[in-house]
């Protein structure tokens, strides 16, 4: 078994030379298999070992009988050991921690589980810390991988979580992974170490424990190697996953900052298969939510129907206070503010002032025959020497310098103009008529001419 493991060290390059690795060592049969293996290979390998052992305090006398056993181990089989050369490895420190874990599962209305992982991570990665350790090892084996398949397999996971526990993640390396639960309890057998049993690993009242005892022993008994040929396929799925997720980072990698949030083409989405497509939103929502991709299928389906259907203003709306809109051709992710309400009243000529998520001045000049814009435009002094400001109203018309008449609301739909923003656009009135549209500009009834005096308006999103 020592050379299957350092074997796969090697393939995964699960440790550079020269690194620091601390070891997890709850006492069980697979950590102090691993310890003991690490602690062989630390010199062939050239790395620096450290163990660490954290105490839930879920099994009473069990789990300080644990911590003991932790220490008398680690300082009778992981000494300082002399080289051919006469230089001396030095003995391997151990870090050791408790919590209290059914007192903080309470506290913050969390599984045992899920808070005993918690807490056991956070104290690993402190103790990385203090031992100057680059890499965090952890037991799983071959066994505990097909566990983890079949269970993900029956909750209707993904390619994801069918490929099972990955060699490494982060700082955290699994370098036990192809061996089974079998093979360690042989080499223990060999190499004569104790090891201690957890009682709660014989309570079927646990999901993990029932596939354990129950499902394995019958699916070897109808395939002997059934572990070694999941193992395969799991690495396979995690090629897949891989490869498709490559794919997906591509695209969004195309998404640009807009609004507080982000955009990306509709028609990148629309065009990608569905997995690269569901991959690149769940990547962009990542971005988001600070690494979080945890959406629903019935969120990323909604997504995927927006991106691809007809509606050019469609809106979904997501976790973590996130609408994602259609914009005609760019999908937007943005917070969940809501509208900026318009307030509606007089506008100073000249003057500035904000007005609901815009910022409106006007200066008197004479206009030169500069260039009309939807958002900087010159008004004529004298057929608009009063302004007020308001949203737009049915049967709003507005005919363009050089274009022919249409209602506001057209306008806005060729100008392409999403629904969302369309109610927060200032409507410039001028005795009751539309003046100006921010957006898209002055009517020619009202626009400036050349060499007359005019209010130039300029309007730009506030900060």
């Amino acid at each position: 078994m020592l050379k299957t493991v350092e074997t796969f060290i090697r393939e995964q390059d699960l440790i550079p030379p020269g690194s620091t690795v601390l070891c997890a060592v709850s006492g069980g049969a697979d950590s102090v298999a691993m310890l003991h293996i690490l602690y062989r290979l630390r010199d062939k390998l050239d790395f620096a070992l450290a163990a660490a052992h954290y105490n839930h305090n879920l099994r009473g006398a069990e789990s300080d009988r644990d911590r003991r056993f932790v220490e008398q181990f680690v300082r009778l089989c992981c000494g300082e050991h002399r080289r051919v050369d006469g230089t001396i490895l030095p003995a391997v420190p151990l870090y050791s921690g408790s919590g209290d874990v059914a007192g903080q599962a309470r506290l913050r209305g969390t599984g045992v589980e899920e808070t005993a992982r918690d807490m056991r991570y956070a104290f690993l990665r402190q103790a990385a810390r203090e031992a100057g350790a680059d890499l965090i090892a952890t037991a799983h084996t071959a066994s505990d991988n097909v566990e983890t398949i079949l269970f993900h397999l029956a909750r209707g996971s993904g390619l994801r979580g069918l490929g099972g526990i990955l060699p490494r993640r982060e700082e955290i390396i699994r370098p036990m992974l192809t061996v089974t639960r079998r093979e360690v309890e042989d080499y223990l057998f060999h190499h004569c170490l104790p090891h201690m049993e957890d009682s709660s690993n014989s309570n079927d009242d646990y999901a993990r424990n029932r596939i354990r005892h129950h499902v394995l022993p019958v699916l070897e008994e109808i395939s002997p190697g059934f572990l070694a040929r999941a193992a395969d396929t799991a690495a396979l799925l995690r090629a897949d996953e891989a490869c498709l997720t490559g794919l997906a980072r591509e695209l969004a990698g195309r998404a640009v900052p807009r609004e507080g949030g982000l955009a990306i083409e509709a028609a990148v989405i629309a065009s990608a298969p569905d997995p690269v497509a569901s991959r690149c939103l769940r990547l962009l929502l990542g971005r988001l939510w600070g690494g979080d991709q945890n959406c629903s299928a019935v969120h990323l389906n909604a997504l995927l129907k927006l991106c691809r259907g007809d509606d050019p203003s469609g809106e979904v709306c997501l976790p973590h206070g996130t609408n994602a809109r259609r914009a005609y051709g760019m999908l937007l992710f943005v917070p969940r503010l809501g509208p900026i309400p318009l307030e509606e009243g007089p506008m100073p000529l000249p003057g500035a002032l904000d007005c609901g998520p815009w910022r409106i001045s006007c200066v008197q000049e004479n206009y030169c025959g500069q260039p009309q814009g939807p958002w900087d435009f010159w008004l004529d002094r004298e057929n608009a020497p009063a302004l007020s400001l308001r949203v737009r109203s049915t049967g709003d018309r507005l005919t363009p310098p050089g274009r022919l008449g249409k209602t506001v609301k057209k306008w806005m739909i060729e100008e392409k103009i999403p629904r969302f923003r369309r109610e927060t656009l200032p409507v410039f009135d001028c005795g009751g008529q539309a003046a100006a549209v921010a957006g898209l500009g002055p009517d020619r009834t009202f626009a400036a001419r050349e060499g007359r005096p005019a209010w130039h308006i300029v309007i730009i999103p506030c900060e």
